[in-house]
C-alpha cells in the first residue's frame, strides 16, 4: 500500500513538474525554432483569435479617418463599401455631401475623365467647402468651363496616395501645378490652409480625401 502511495506522489510530482519545465525552456531558448513551437502548440486554441486580430489591424491601417466619415451612409451605393466598387466620379454623386462638387465635375465635362482615369488621388470638397466662396464668385466659376477645369484638375493627383505620403508631400496636380500635404497620424493638411475631414475613402480608381476648402491653382 505504501509502494504504491509513493507511486502515485512521484506521479503527480512529474505532473506538476513537466509544464514548468517546458516553459522554462521554452522561455530560456531565444532561437526561432522554440519560438514557432511555442507558437505551433497555442495555434489550436488562440489560432483564430489572432487571425481576427491581425485581420482587424490591417483593416485599421486601411479604414477611412476623420470626422466627416461619420456622415457617410453606413450602407447603399453611397457608403465606403458601395464607393469602393465605383470609378471616382460615380462614387462621388453617391455621397451626399459631394453634391457640389458633383455638379461642378459634371458642368465641367470631366466625369469621363475622372471615371477612366487610372490609381489617381482626388482631394474632393464638401458642400460646406464650396459654401465659403461668396456665391456670385462660385456662380461665376461654374458657368466658365476653362475656370473650372482649372480649379478641378489642380484637385487631382495622378497616382494613389496613402495617408503616410501626406506627412510631408509636394504632388504635382492633373492642372500641372503642386499641391503640398503636411501632418501625421489622421491630422493632414493640404496647400496648409484644407483640412482632410475624411481620409482614406477608397473608389474603383482612386484614393479620396475629403477636405473642408476648395483649393486654388497658384499662378
Amino acid at each position: 500500500m505504501n509502494a504504491r502511495i509513493r507511486r502515485s506522489a512521484v506521479a503527480v510530482a512529474a505532473a506538476a513538474i513537466l509544464p514548468l519545465a517546458l516553459v522554462a525552456c521554452s522561455d530560456d531558448g531565444d532561437s526561432g525554432s522554440s519560438d514557432s513551437a511555442q507558437a505551433a502548440s497555442s495555434a489550436p486554441a488562440a489560432g483564430e483569435d489572432q487571425s481576427a486580430d491581425t485581420g482587424g489591424d490591417m483593416a485599421g491601417a486601411d479604414e477611412p479617418f476623420g470626422p466627416a466619415c461619420s456622415s457617410v451612409p453606413k450602407d447603399g451605393a453611397g457608403s465606403f463599401d458601395g464607393m469602393a466598387k465605383d470609378p471616382v466620379a460615380t462614387a462621388a454623386s453617391n455621397n451626399p455631401a459631394l453634391s457640389t462638387l458633383v455638379t461642378a465635375v459634371k458642368k465641367a465635362g470631366l466625369v469621363d475623365t475622372l471615371n477612366n482615369a487610372e490609381n489617381i488621388t482626388v482631394f474632393a470638397p464638401t458642400n460646406d467647402a464650396f459654401a465659403k466662396i461668396p456665391k456670385a464668385d462660385l456662380d461665376k466659376v461654374l458657368n466658365d468651363k476653362a475656370m473650372l477645369t482649372d480649379i478641378l484638375t489642380y484637385h487631382v493627383v495622378g497616382q494613389k496616395l496613402a495617408p503616410q505620403d501626406l506627412e510631408n508631400g509636394s504632388f504635382e496636380t492633373l492642372q500641372k501645378s503642386k499641391l503640398t500635404t503636411s501632418g501625421s497620424d489622421e491630422s493632414y493638411t493640404v496647400n496648409d490652409s484644407a483640412k482632410v475631414v475624411c481620409g482614406h475613402v477608397e473608389t474603383a480608381n482612386a484614393n479620396v480625401y475629403i477636405i473642408d476648402t476648395v483649393l486654388m491653382p497658384k499662378g
